[in-house]
């Protein structure tokens, strides 16, 4: 039954994502937030004074834009008495904005929000390590030359072992550089990065390195033909380069239409090198991106005469192991059922997100489990099947790209685009989190 105060999505757009390193790492991520934010007001044409407030997510924090969020929203050309604030959930950064702007609006406390997530990878700092933060840390407070110049003596010798370090493949000695994006993707409770995790749910639940390469195939080949039919252009704004902006992307980088079978077997494990199946082929990329959503209430929306691509049903998110995060939408999915008072077998599309397709794998495996829904969830039985034909059908993180905190707001923004095409009335978003959690949200169609 509908009512004033539903939670509809007008519209929503992204930027192309791309590979760390390449198209886009020198676009800082308040600038790729700002294109995608410019493209969605312009192409729904919202009177920017009635946007009460900008929800961002971003996990990179860069310094010079703390809050991100408020950047964004003055630079694509908000009124400065437009509230704007910055969510950091991990993976689910963007999901979290968008579930905030639900809240919000539906308690009546606002109309319009623009919800989303930026992140430039690519720009994640390099940390100094703390022998020479120390040696830094003295220069800048040195009172002449005669305090400078013995540790500028001590810094050279540091930067000599840094050399060695590098040279002899050390990389953990103590004048080693911190690599920050890789200290951000291990967990500090159990202390393993992500693709450990993964390797622990390909080990439990007997997926094989086949299965996973073939999964990441399907991936790249489904993001090549969507590329290709011109799906995502319907979510994508076209982003000039810098430094001269003559060079426009229109395209993801990610996506390998002529990715083979054979060639994603030959790739070594990456996190387990010695009985690990968990390779960067069959793992999602670092990502640079952004995404932007316009959300409102349906009296609103109908006031400005706007038909909404979907409603907000609900959403929620769960905790779970650390070790295990990559199982978070089994846990997640069946608490948004439940709110939404449906079954898994009345969602017609699914985006999982894809951060290692092992875990993909192991959470359509473990919502079909009869014991794991009742030993981990408390549940009678099974949830039900996530079938792949209708589960990431134009690809997924894997060929598309994983840009941390922006990623919810591409599952929830490509979902309503599909479903509006296929004529879908009801989808599920949902992910994984890092630190073990996971996210979930029902949309329903508004065609």
């Amino acid at each position: 039954m509908k009512s004033p105060r539903d939670v509809v999505i007008v519209d929503g757009y992204r930027t192309p994502f791309a590979k760390a390193g390449t198209k886009l790492k020198a676009v800082h991520a308040a600038d790729l937030g700002k294109a995608a934010l410019k493209e969605l007001l312009a192409r729904t044409n919202i009177d920017v004074k009635l946007i009460d407030e900008v929800i961002v997510g971003n996990t990179g924090n860069p310094v010079d834009s703390v809050n991100i969020s408020r950047v964004v929203a003055l630079s694509a050309g908000l009124p400065i008495q437009t509230s704007a604030y910055t969510v950091h959930r991990n993976c689910a950064s963007a999901l979290e904005s968008i579930s905030q702007g639900f809240e919000k609006i539906r308690s009546g406390t606002m109309d319009v929000i623009v919800a989303g997530g930026t992140e430039n990878m690519s720009q994640m700092p390099t940390l100094l390590p703390p022998k020479i933060q120390g040696i830094f840390d003295k220069l800048f407070t040195a009172k002449g030359p005669s305090q400078a110049l013995p540790l500028l003596g001590k810094l050279f010798s540091a930067e000599m072992k840094q050399m060695k370090a590098l040279l002899t493949g050390n990389m953990k000695d103590e004048y080693f550089p911190v690599v920050s994006i890789m200290k951000g993707l291990t967990d500090p409770f159990v202390g393993i990065n992500m693709g450990q995790t993964a390797e622990i749910l390909a080990k439990e639940w007997n997926i094989s390195r086949l299965e996973q390469d073939q999964f990441a195939l399907a991936s790249h080949h489904k993001a090549a033909a969507a590329t290709k039919s011109g799906k995502f252009k319907e979510e994508m704004v076209p982003m000039p380069l810098p430094p001269d902006y003559k060079e426009v992307l229109h395209e993801d980088i990610g996506p390998r239409e002529n990715q083979t079978l054979e060639a994603l077997q030959k790739l070594k494990p990456f996190f387990d090198k010695q009985t690990g199946t968990i390779t960067a082929g069959n793992s999602c990329p670092i990502t640079d991106g952004a995404g932007m959503v316009l959300m409102m209430s349906r009296e609103k929306a109908e006031a400005l005469g706007y038909k909404p691509y979907a409603r907000i049903l609900s959403y929620a998110f769960a905790g779970l192991e650390p070790e295990r995060m990559g199982l978070g939408p089994a846990y997640s999915t069946p608490l948004a059922l439940k709110r939404a008072k449906m079954d898994l077998k009345q969602i017609g599309l699914i985006e999982l997100n894809e951060a290692f397709a092992a875990q993909v794998i192991a959470c359509q495996k473990a919502l079909d489990s009869d014991e794991f829904c009742r030993t981990k969830l408390g549940l009678g039985g099974k949830v039900g099947e996530i079938r792949n034909e209708i589960m990431n059908v134009n690809g997924g993180g894997i060929a598309l790209g994983h840009p941390v905190g922006t990623t919810g707001t591409r599952l929830v923004l490509t979902l309503m685009k599909e479903m509006r095409r296929r004529n879908v009335q009801y989808g599920l978003a949902t992910l994984c989190i890092g630190g073990g959690q996971g996210g979930s949200m029902i949309i329903e169609s508004e065609a």
